[in-house]
Order: C-alpha cells, then sequence, then structure tokens
C-alpha cells in the first residue's frame, strides 16, 4: 500500500535581511527560517523542510493562497516595518513544553520584548527559563512566532538561531516601526 506524501509547499525570496524560506501545508505555515546572504540552494531548502516533515512532498508552484499571503505579510514587515497580521500555522513536533511556550510567544505585542524569565513564569514554570530559550531555538517559524522578541535578564540578547546580528534587526524593525 502506498502511502500519500504530505505536500509542502515552499518560496523563497530575498528581503533586507537576507534570503527567507517559507513553507506551508495546506493548514498553515510550517517553516519560516531566515537563511541570510547566500541564496540556499533547492536541495538545502528541501532538506530543512523534510527534517521537520520526513514523509513531505516539496513543491514550489502553484504557490496556495495561504502561503502567497504569508510571504506578503512577511516581506512587508521585513521592508517596511508592517506588523504582521495573524497567520494559520502547522507547526511540525515540538513536545507539549516547546508548545507552550511558542504559544507563549505569539502573545508578545509588536515592538515589545519579555525576558526568557517572564516568558517561563507565564507558562506557570518558574525555573524553566533555560528550557524556553532552548524552546526558541528549536522555532520553526522564525519572525510569525517571534522568539527575537525575547532577552535574557537585564536586556541582554541571548541567543538566537538566525544570529544576533539578524536579532538586532528584527528588534531594530519593530523599534522603529514603518521608519526602520
Amino acid at each position: 500500500m502506498h502511502e500519500e506524501r504530505l505536500a509542502i509547499f515552499q518560496s523563497t525570496f530575498k528581503s533586507r535581511l537576507g534570503w527567507v524560506v517559507l513553507a506551508s501545508t495546506a493548514r498553515g505555515v510550517c517553516l519560516l527560517h531566515l537563511f541570510g546572504g547566500d541564496k540556499p540552494l533547492e536541495k538545502d531548502v528541501e532538506n530543512l523542510i523534510l527534517r521537520a516533515y520526513p514523509n513531505g512532498s516539496v513543491r514550489s508552484s502553484p504557490l496556495p493562497p495561504l502561503l502567497a499571503a504569508a510571504r506578503d505579510a512577511v516581506s512587508a514587515y521585513l521592508e517596511q516595518g508592517v506588523p504582521l497580521p495573524p497567520i494559520a500555522l502547522d507547526l511540525p513536533g515540538g513536545t507539549p513544553f516547546q508548545q507552550t511556550v511558542w504559544a507563549e510567544l505569539q502573545s508578545i505585542p509588536f515592538g515589545e520584548t519579555r525576558t526568557y524569565g517572564e516568558i517561563a513564569r507565564r507558562i506557570g514554570r518558574r525555573q524553566a527559563s533555560r528550557a524556553v530559550g532552548q524552546a526558541c531555538g528549536r522555532n520553526p517559524a522564525a519572525i510569525i512566532v517571534p522568539c527575537h522578541r525575547v532577552l535574557g535578564a537585564g536586556g541582554r540578547l541571548g541567543g538566537y538561531s538566525g544570529g544576533l546580528e539578524i536579532k538586532k534587526a528584527l528588534l531594530d524593525i519593530e523599534r522603529h516601526g514603518r521608519q526602520a
């Protein structure tokens, strides 16, 4: 019996912060990854997506309306500082703890920040600030699930899977809004 593969659509585009890979299933965005300066090879994009969805079939066209709208919103965010509208998500995997952290991150308003400790307290796990940081590092949908808005104690940047320069740039986009 042949198992049907999950269709995952992807769009790769250039922004002022470098190359962005955005992918979605029919249910919602499942990946947003910032590649930086060099355009990623098609096989690297496919491998990135298939790590999260081993039974996926990656396609670049036709671009579904959900993904096209998400791409336009992310582009407007990166290029003009426009806050993101609600975007449907279909996040792969993640432990129940990670899912809880990702949901809490989505409640941080545009232009505001929280500390890892604040997130831990908000989810009822006061001693779990380090685990919150690890959950942020495993976030599959950067920007949409705004882990860049989470700082270390005392306002230090902490880590960011896309690199601290990108984290600073994202915070600047939000700090300056449309003027960035």
